[in-house]
């Protein structure tokens, strides 16, 4: 009997998470580090592959708390080797009572195992050239949106990155484009899509649960998609993290707390698969106030509208979906 001929990229549907844990002997913090929520952002789970060779062959040690690695957030997205499987993982991060897609099916498990730790790590790469970034959430508030009490130790986290550059006001400027595209719903997409696009809940990521859980996390964008320094930076900011947490027998090294920060003000969507940018824009490129920034299928121009920067730029974006932000520094 012949044997059954393996599963197509396009047919196998993945049917569990891997994940691996190291439960030191010594008490400590449980840190979460993720790699692949976007199936295209490879650099982490290259950098935490390496990572657990180090620790098998006891060239690094978990000496205090957990740490727990997930090299491959969303399989399915990483074997169709795009984006997204069946939607954006990073978005509407919950718990499904009736899950409606893989990534449902992916939050059942991941949201559990963001609820068991402490410290997150999340690792990206972006679209266009750029320096690394990273990604933090608000300074303390007891407000609505996104209730935080551990601003200080996330920025802690943050500097140990390296990232020259750190970013904040995801969620609120998120928040704002989600109420435009729900007053003026756009025909692209499926039913779901749009569902998911206008839902309030759909900008809430990885870090956003792991802080709504009482935790605290950062995302750190650590290069171009292929860039192979990328790697290298997930690979020394997951290194720092565990130092920082004093979890390995590893010196935090020293590193300036001079930082630009800038804040997300706006988010723009792409309308139509027509809409084009005026040039190739890299995240964090400066803009004056009136600068063509792109142009619709219609024929309207897209102005900046203040002095600022644009920041993930996705020139492949899919309509309805964010096509660039804009930034100003932090005041």
């Amino acid at each position: 009997m012949n044997a059954p001929s393996p599963p197509s990229a396009t047919t196998w549907r993945p049917t569990h998470l891997p994940t691996h844990s190291f439960h030191a002997l010594a008490p400590g913090p449980k840190l979460l580090v993720l790699g692949a929520v976007h199936g295209n952002e490879v650099c982490g789970a290259k950098a935490i592959t390496q990572l657990l060779e180090d620790i098998n062959q006891s060239r690094l040690t978990i000496e205090r708390g957990t740490v727990t690695f997930v090299p491959v957030t969303n399989p399915l997205a990483y074997q169709l080797k795009q984006r997204t499987g069946d939607r954006n993982l990073n978005r509407n991060m919950a718990p499904s009572a009736i899950p409606q897609d893989f990534e449902d099916r992916i939050a059942n498990v991941l949201c559990p195992l963001l609820d068991a730790h402490d410290v997150l790590l999340d690792l990206h790469s972006f679209h266009t050239g750029g320096a690394p970034f990273v990604m933090i959430g608000p300074q303390n508030n007891s407000g609505t949106l996104e209730p935080f009490s551990q601003a200080e130790a996330e920025m802690q986290l943050a500097l140990c990155t390296g990232a020259p550059r750190i970013v904040e006001g995801w969620l609120d400027t998120y928040a704002r484009g989600v109420s435009r595209r729900a007053a003026a719903p756009s025909a692209a997409g499926s039913a779901r899509a749009q569902t998911l696009v206008t839902n309030p809940n759909y900008g809430v990521g990885t870090t956003e649960y792991m802080r709504s859980r009482g935790g605290y996390g950062v995302t750190l964008e650590c290069g171009q998609h292929d860039d192979p320094l990328a790697v290298e930076v997930a690979r020394r900011a997951i290194l720092q993290t565990l130092a920082l947490l004093n979890m390995v027998p590893l010196s935090l090294e020293a590193t300036s707390t001079e930082r630009e920060i800038l804040r997300l003000v706006d988010v723009t969507d792409r309308e139509h698969a027509d809409d084009r940018f005026a040039r190739e824009w890299r995240s964090f490129d400066a803009v004056t106030a009136g600068e063509l920034i792109g142009t619709r299928h219609s024929g309207v121009e897209v102005k900046a509208p203040h002095d600022g920067f644009v920041v993930f730029p996705n020139p492949r974006a899919e309509p309805g979906q964010e096509w660039f932000y804009m930034a100003r520094r932090r005041t």
